[in-house]
């Protein structure tokens, strides 16, 4: 069954877009810890990570690290945060999260954005790679 993401990747269900190539998607994540939240997935089905081959898991972290820089560049913000979890969505996956405080790098505390600022802001980071 294709996750959320397929559906995503395959245009079924509406994204913010930040970044595509032919093998990676990255798009904001529309439960934010913070504006500019944003996620980054192979376009290939895959549960873990982990079980990516060597070079796809490679050039997800290069994809990632590409929009991380664009992401600094275009929000506010100490650092660019990455982590993977993978346990809600079974589609490899990171995160980037823009980070001023610990606290944001949580998953507790959710920001909310309307259509406008997502918009914005996805407009915003794609400016910049």
């Amino acid at each position: 069954m294709a996750s959320i993401f397929t559906k995503i990747i395959s245009g079924e269900i509406p994204c913010y877009k930040v970044a595509e190539t032919e093998d990676y998607l990255a798009f904001l994540d529309i439960n934010p810890n913070a504006k500019g939240h944003t996620l980054c997935i192979p376009k290939k089905e895959i549960d873990k990570l982990f079980d990516l081959d060597e070079s796809s898991y490679h050039g997800l972290m290069e994809f990632s690290r590409k929009v991380a820089v664009a992401i600094e560049k275009a929000v506010p913000c100490k650092r660019v945060g990455m982590t993977v979890i993978g346990l809600e969505v079974p589609h490899a996956h990171v995160h980037l999260i823009p980070l001023n405080t610990m606290e944001d790098a949580q998953f507790i505390n959710k920001t909310t954005l309307d259509k406008d600022e997502f918009q914005s802001i996805a407009a915003t980071i794609a400016s910049q790679l």
